[in-house]
């Protein structure tokens, strides 16, 4: 190694040309980087969809969703089923371990559905995917001035082609309008006057309308095919369908028993933007597309279309690139001011000549780092910037450590290209080891399971990647620099000029830092030492105390500890949900109410806080009917199942970065939720400000095949969380069911030759409707239903008037041969792993609330009570808990095995056991100020935080290695143990300190950051920069400490062994070596 710095040492234009390499091709690395508002992540979901006509949730469970569960039970690589049996469908999603392939998997789940023996004849033909994951992008709506639904969503259907049209843009959805179809409604009253039955009816459609080929005739001159062409697509061109004809030549046309229309399905299904009807299109970006390319074409889209159609408009409800170029922007800000600091301390305690060097090697690092961040899938996003934030510190230490030995190295009277090799050579093991380390830490956030490991993951590879290329500017491009440099020149060879004199006031300015850091070294750190190596008992027993305090302070509930923090949100959403069968009315005027009390808070904030701003709070109001704001859960089968007992608004406020910072999403929510007061037979009503990151606070499922102990065990959890006052928006996914008519066949019904599944295809007939036929229609699958008409549909009467057609021909009245009853039914069916479930959830009244310690109190205090009053209950926790365990459980393999390598090492390079040992010991102690830290800026401990702490591992390593390199030096050269530790603290004392300030000062614009885009981020920084901070009185204090303990502890043992006692020195490893080596 000696020869190639001293190579490039040199030659310092190959150095140079190095540099260039780096550039050229880190630029073009920058180029070619995509945007994304997240790190990508590979899907690991499976989804299998089943559509089962009139089916009950019941039916679907035990004729599809159980048989196609058991199958999958043999399939390797699953990790969870979930499933929902709904009416009419089901939804089952297969969650996959991250270790396998996906594409695998998917065939073996399709092979596993296709073993199943049989299925209701009624299924439609399953469909099983992968769920692509997607970022959204913009979500923009269509309105029109007195234009009506149809034709918004004729016009939407022509913008989402444009849309598509777009290079790299794939993903579109437009929603805001049901499915269209065509209806064939006959009254009672026309069935009995023809004499005809819906079967008579649906046979004439399907078999009537038809477009087929009858084969071909070949001519000796020509040949001809056979078709015939009677296939039509609107309502009005039915109308003369012959249903039957008579012998007399009579002939019942379609329109004379029936009335044909075009429409759109029964299902409430709209939405509206600021009280005008609209359509919601949705553009999301798949991990092979750029999010803020698609964006600005979108955005440059809309702007056009606007120009050019004066009486439509469309509107940028929200556009996720603004966030992302906010978080981008905040990052570059705080990065480059971070900078801007390092530079400022490393010019004020180093050399203003060797600081440019040093901070010169942070671009060429990342520039480096950007050639290969392509080929690992990085993008710029909030992780990766944060990522190299993070590392900025780091860079730094290196830097600095080479720098000021080579620096050292030159003033003791050597040449500065011998100074440049030596100097590097000699911290070369310390720099080597300290990077490997760094390198071992990070890594683990790769290996946690989870989204945690996900997200986080590319902060690691943006450190491991950067730390690489380091390694080699740090031993070449450095000491090539520093060796040509002025710094290491007399005074009096550089010339008079301009930038003499400023280099002559950097020096008075480095003179005033030089006497402040020996100041700091001779005046309060060496007589600290001293004290501290000859009181070691009492110092090491104040260090345990602080250690004692914190565990004590966190276990006591002054620190708080939760599973996630939550993340301040540019909108709020209001999810309602009434029970099954509502009138659409009553939902309607309900949420217009809540929509009310919005629009009015928003007006007080307004006065309040924007008085002088002509710009609204609230930008839109996004009302659905029919449809729940959480979309993704939508997308994936699992959200509400919608209809007229459905609705939702999303609350779209000017964004963070342009309104007052005391205008918080989460409060706002709260402010809604208590205007709006208590809602009489409400199921659900959720509103929500933020983002829970990994899922809900508290989730809580429970696993039964005994429905009624199910039932009733969700009963009471309900009822016990609502008492907790800590706790809103307790919902559960098993509201109460629509009310059913449940029809009983009486014994003359048997008489008549009738049958439960004879009487009942009628009945499903003429209220559900049967499917005459479907076809495409353009863009659209339009089905034909063949029913009662709306009005006879709209009565219980009419159900029990309705007549029979008995095998015999005659026609009997429906409460001739029946009765019924009326009681609530399912709504839904809920499997998790094979078990019926019903989930439990909860949000934080206050999101600063510790969710794990209400997660811990129900596990303990509510969970036991339950599980002993209903035996056959299993409890699995589920959302933030389950999110926590999984990165937490993974650690506990992880994390030991990191240090285990960090300790290998560290005494591979040393050779040494209790030097690492000792390194290692200092970790828990750095916790104190980390947990301390969280405190004072209002966070709780989380995982974010725990990321931060494996991070911090990587540098406080690093400044231990410097110390007890040196020290190990020290032995060598033939000085006394004391000495050796004495000194080896007060000559690396300006490194550490300096290593540990400007990794504070990296880090402190992220911690000071008010706005809510850096609310993820802050617990990992805080832990890092806290954590940081008093690791370095660690590093030169307890390190110290622990290595005068442990050389007590040698000198003891050797005497007990050998009777006789050696000096201090001489039980040190590196003299043991040294003393081997001689022998």
């Amino acid at each position: 190694m000696r020869k190639i710095i001293a190579y490039f040492v040199k030659y310092p234009k190959a150095v140079n040309i190095l540099v260039m390499f780096f550039i050229v091709f880190g630029i073009s690395g920058v180029l070619a980087l995509k945007s994304s508002f997240f790190p990508l992540i590979d899907s690991k979901f499976i989804s299998i969809n089943a559509t089962y006509p009139g089916a009950s949730p019941q039916e679907v469970e035990e004729g599809v969703i159980y048989k196609i569960e058991e199958n999958l039970k043999g399939v390797t690589g699953i990790v969870r089923v979930t499933s929902t049996s709904r009416e009419n469908s089901g939804t089952i999603l297969v969650e996959t371990d991250e270790d396998f392939e996906l594409d695998a998997i998917l065939f073996e789940v399709k092979n596993a559905v296709d073993k199943v023996p049989s299925f209701p004849a009624d299924l439609e033909p399953i469909v099983i995917t992968k769920i692509e994951e997607q970022q959204p992008t913009v979500i923009f709506s269509l309105s029109g001035k007195n234009i009506d639904l149809k034709s918004l969503k004729n016009i939407s259907k022509n913008i989402e082609k444009d849309i598509r049209n777009i290079e790299g843009i794939s993903q579109i959805s437009v929603s805001g309008f049901p499915e269209e179809e065509i209806e064939i409604s006959i009254t009672e009253e026309d069935l009995l006057r023809y004499d005809l039955s819906f079967d008579e009816v649906l046979n004439s459609v399907s078999k009537t309308n038809i477009l087929a080929t009858g084969g071909n005739i070949k001519t000796n001159e020509e040949e001809f095919l056979i078709r015939a062409s009677n296939k039509n697509y609107y309502s009005n061109e039915l109308q003369n369908i012959i249903v039957r004809s008579t012998s007399d030549g009579k002939k019942i046309k379609l329109k004379d028993i029936a009335k044909i229309r075009d429409k759109f399905s029964e299902t409430p299904l709209s939405s509206s933007v600021n009280n005008d009807t609209a359509i919601i299109l949705s553009v999301t970006s798949t991990n092979n597309e750029d999010m803020m390319d698609s964006a600005k074409q979108i955005n440059s889209y809309i702007e056009e279309f606007n120009s050019i159609n004066p009486n439509l408009k469309l509107t940028s409800l929200k556009d996720y690139s603004i966030a992302l170029r906010q978080r981008t922007n905040l990052l570059l800000e705080n990065g480059g001011l971070g900078i801007f600091l390092v530079l400022i301390f490393l010019s004020l305690f180093l050399n203003i000549r060797l600081a440019f060097w040093v901070a010169f090697g942070l671009p060429i690092s990342f520039l480096g780092m950007l050639i290969f961040a392509g080929e690992f899938d990085i993008t710029i996003n909030l992780m990766s910037l944060f990522g190299m934030i993070v590392v900025i510190g780091i860079l730094v230490d290196d830097g600095i450590v080479i720098a000021e030995n080579i620096f050292r190295h030159y003033e003791e009277g050597k040449t500065p290209e011998q100074a440049a090799v030596d100097g590097t050579m000699e911290v070369l093991p310390a720099i080597v080891s300290a990077i490997i380390t760094t390198l071992i830490a990070f890594s683990t956030l790769l290996l946690l399971a989870g989204d945690v490991g996900n997200f986080f993951g590319e902060v690691a590879m943006i450190v491991i990647l950067t730390l690489i290329v380091s390694l080699v500017e740090a031993l070449i491009i450095l000491p090539s620099h520093l060796a040509h440099s002025k710094a290491l020149r007399k005074k009096d060879e550089i010339k008079n000029n301009v930038i003499y004199r400023f280099f002559k006031y950097m020096r008075t300015v480095n003179d005033k830092g030089f006497q402040l850091m020996k100041w700091l070294r001779d005046k309060i750190y060496s007589p600290t030492l001293k004290f501290a190596l000859k009181y070691r008992f009492l110092s090491f027993s104040g260090f345990i105390a602080a250690l004692y305090l914190t565990i004590s302070s966190v276990f006591g509930g002054i620190i708080g500890v939760t599973f996630f923090p939550m993340i301040d949100s540019d909108a709020v959403t209001v999810d309602l949900k009434m029970p099954m069968g509502t009138n659409v009315k009553i939902t309607d005027s309900i949420i217009s109410v809540i929509e009310k009390h919005a629009i009015e808070i928003g007006k007080e904030y307004e006065e309040k806080y924007m008085k002088d701003d002509e710009r609204n709070l609230i930008e839109h109001i996004q009302k659905n009917i029919g449809k729940s704001a959480d979309n993704m859960s939508m997308v994936k089968g699992f959200g509400d199942i919608g209809g007229s007992s459905t609705a939702s608004l999303e609350i779209f406020l000017l964004d963070s970065e342009n309104r007052p910072q005391e205008i918080r999403a989460p409060e706002m929510a709260n402010l809604i939720r208590k205007r709006t007061g208590e809602i009489i037979g409400v199921e659900k009503f959720v509103v929500d400000g933020g983002a829970n990151f990994g899922g809900s606070p508290v989730a809580i499922s429970l696993l039964s095949d005994n429905i009624l102990e199910l039932k009733n065990a969700k009963s009471e959890l309900m009822e016990k969380l609502k008492s907790n006052p800590k706790l809103t928006d307790i919902v559960s996914n098993d509201p109460e069911g629509i009310k059913e008519i449940d029809i009983k066949l009486n014994d003359n019904a048997y008489l008549l030759g009738l049958s439960y599944s004879y009487v009942m295809k009628q009945v499903r007939s003429a209220f559900f409707g049967i499917e005459a036929q479907r076809f495409q229609r353009g863009e659209d699958e339009i089905r034909v239903w063949v029913r009662y008409d709306k009005n006879s549909r709209s009565l219980v009467k009419r159900l029990e008037e309705m007549r029979i057609l008995a095998p015999s021909g005659a026609r009997i009245p429906l409460n001739e041969i029946a009765s019924y009853n009326i009681e609530r039914g399912e709504v839904s069916i809920n499997h998790l792993d094979g078990s019926r479930e019903i989930q439990v959830n909860a949000n934080l009244l206050d999101p600063t609330d510790s969710a794990s310690d209400i997660v811990f109190s129900v596990q303990n205090n509510i969970i036991p009570a339950i599980k002993e009053k209903y035996p056959s209950i299993k409890v699995s926790f589920e959302g933030q808990y389950r999110e926590a365990n999984k990165t937490i459980e993974s650690s506990k393999v992880v994390f030991p095995l990191a240090l285990f390598l960090i300790f290998c090492t560290i005494g591979f390079i040393f050779r040494t056991y209790s030097q690492p040992f000792l390194l290692l010991l200092l970790i828990p102690f750095s916790l104190t100020t980390v947990a301390w830290g969280h405190l004072l800026h209002g966070f709780p401990v989380n995982v974010i935080s725990l990321l931060g702490i494996i991070a911090l591992i990587g540098i406080l390593v690093n400044d231990g290695l410097v110390l007890i390199s040196k020290f190990n030096s020290n032995l060598r050269e033939g000085m006394s143990f004391d000495d050796s530790i004495f000194n080896a603290g007060r000559e690396r004392f300006r490194a550490i300190f300096l290593t540990s300030i400007t990794t504070i000062a990296g880090l402190a614009p992220i911690i000071l950051e008010k706005s809510f885009q850096a609310q993820l981020l802050k617990p990992m920084a805080i832990s890092i920069a806290y954590g940081i901070g008093y690791a370095t009185f660690l590093t030169l204090i307890l390190l110290p400490i622990l290595i005068s303990f442990t050389n007590s502890l040698k000198v003891n043992f050797t005497w007990i062994l050998k009777g006789e006692k050696p000096s201090k020195r001489d039980v040190e490893a590196p003299i043991v070596e040294q003393n081997r080596l001689i022998k």
